[in-house]
């Protein structure tokens, strides 16, 4: 069986701990793969939850030293996860040409200069209808610039418990089309849980959409701490089968390989 978990920051950026701490809790979780993505924010200007551009070779020297160490044991790539950003491609395209990725993970944190899930203040006054609809503008928008493998979060605009004031399911339909238009896969995240929303990411309910235009799934933790690695991996693939999902993607030199999802429903504790 293979099973991987790609959506994993540790302390390049803002995650807890150092790598080798979530190498030992994917092992102990029965993972196969496992990549590390920390934030890059290619702005001009340091984010604190960002790696330095900097450090990215010692980024890729790590990650290279901890999979010989750990390669009888676990696969370890190299990934990375970048906030869209539209005045900023040029910027990104630069790192992504000088680095060998495995797979690259987009994201939307900003709307203009405003992040959506560091408090609850940016919702207060705000038409909540209009910011999921630019939100999910943003999302198809980024998945539209060719930049990315992985669309991250996709409603992430949901963290602290919004709902989309009607029938979002329009809103959902389009994102999956849209990434199914520009092959790019979508994740079904589970930290969502450790959120104000406490449920996963996007909303489980619109998942057979996704299923049905025929967008490729990741299934990942976007674990901060150790201890979240592949969290809540058996509630998301069994909402992932049941939408009728049939294979999840695994990536290695930003090359998809689909595995067959019914190999994985057991294959961690939590």
């Amino acid at each position: 069986m293979s099973k991987a978990d790609y959506h994993i920051h540790t302390l390049f950026s803002d995650g807890k701990s150092e790598p080798e701490e979530y190498i030992r809790a994917a092992i102990e979780n029965n993972l196969t793969e496992m990549g590390f993505s920390d934030h890059l924010t290619p702005s001009g200007e340091q984010q604190s939850w960002s790696i330095i551009p900097d450090r990215l070779p010692l980024y890729f020297d790590t990650i290279e030293r901890l999979a010989r160490k750990y390669r009888d044991q676990i696969t370890l790539l190299a990934g990375i996860e970048v906030d869209y950003l539209p005045g900023h491609i040029d910027e990104t395209i630069s790192y992504l040409e000088k680095y060998p990725f495995d797979y690259v993970i987009g994201s939307v944190h900003f709307m203009g200069s405003d992040p959506v899930d560091l408090g609850r203040s940016f919702y207060e006054g705000k038409d909540i209808a209009k910011l999921f609809t630019d939100y999910f503008r943003l999302v198809e928008e980024a998945a539209s610039t060719g930049l990315f493998d992985i669309m991250a979060h996709p409603d992430l605009v949901r963290v602290f418990g919004h709902k989309y004031p009607g029938d979002a399911t329009p809103l959902y339909r389009k994102l999956a089309a849209t990434l199914k238009r520009y092959d790019v896969a979508f994740e079904i995240n589970t930290n969502g849980m450790n959120k104000p929303l406490a449920g996963f990411y996007p909303d489980p309910g619109y998942l057979p959409l996704f299923a049905e235009e025929g967008v490729s799934l990741c299934i990942n933790s976007d674990a901060h701490t150790p201890e979240r690695v592949a969290q809540h991996f058996d509630e998301a693939y069994k909402l992932a089968a049941e939408a009728g999902f049939r294979e999840v993607a695994h990536f290695r030199e930003r090359e998809r390989r689909p595995r067959p999802i019914e190999e994985q429903a057991t294959a961690t504790k939590r």
